[in-house]
C-alpha cells in the first residue's frame, strides 16, 4: 500500500468517522454544521473528524461562498479492498497448507518402531 495507509486506517479506525463518511456517501455534499446537528457531537469536533478524513482522502471540501461542503470519496476505499484481498489470499492459502499437512498420515520416527 501506499504511504497514506496509516492515515487511511487510522480514519477509518473511529466509529464516528465512520459514521460520518457513511452519511456523505448516503446523503451526498453537506456542511459540518449540518453533520452537528445530526450527530450528538460539536460542530467543532466534526470539523476535526472530517478535516481527518480529508486527510486521509475519505473526504473533500469544496467552498461554497463561506461554507465548505464535504463529500465522500470512496475511491481511496479501493486500495484498502485491494490490500484486505492479498491478505485474505495470503491465510487462505497458509490455511489451506496447514490443513493439508493435517491430512498427510503421519510417518513412524527413527526409534518409534
Amino acid at each position: 500500500m501506499s504511504t497514506a495507509e496509516p492515515d487511511l486506517f487510522g480514519a477509518l479506525a473511529d466509529p464516528t468517522r465512520r459514521g460520518i463518511l457513511e452519511r456523505l456517501s448516503a446523503d451526498g455534499a453537506t456542511t459540518a454544521t449540518q453533520l452537528a446537528s445530526e450527530l450528538d457531537i460539536t460542530r467543532q469536533a466534526v470539523a476535526k473528524h472530517l478535516n481527518v478524513l480529508a486527510g486521509a482522502g475519505l473526504a473533500s471540501a469544496t467552498k461554497v461562498g463561506r461554507e465548505a461542503r464535504y463529500e465522500a470519496n470512496l475511491n481511496a476505499l479501493d486500495e484498502v479492498n485491494q490490500w484486505v484481498e492479498t491478505v485474505t489470499n495470503q491465510w487462505t492459502q497458509r490455511a489451506e497448507l496447514l490443513a493439508k499437512s493435517l491430512e498427510t498420515p503421519n510417518r513412524p520416527q527413527v526409534g518409534d518402531e
